[in-house]
């Protein structure tokens, strides 16, 4: 295998496997958030700024994945 190949195989899995973890959080934070704010309408604003700042830190290590498959393309 060529090394450019290994490369794009590389950021490939990195980007891939990096991006599906924080996808599958976002669900389940905003699945739970919904369920709450069924439970208890009243608390509906403090539920969605926690919301929020948790799909915030989430997309942050998918952007942070991203970020490792480019540095894997194009540093090394």
């Amino acid at each position: 295998m060529e090394f450019e190949s290994a490369q794009l195989f590389a950021m490939a899995i990195a980007a891939g496997l990096g991006v599906l973890g924080p996808a599958i959080g976002i669900g389940m934070i905003g699945g739970k958030a919904m369920e709450a704010i069924g439970r208890n309408p009243e608390a509906s604003g403090k539920i969605v700024t926690n919301m929020i700042l948790a799909i915030v830190f989430a997309e942050a290590l998918g952007i942070l994945a991203l970020v490792v498959s480019f540095i894997i393309r194009f540093v090394a």
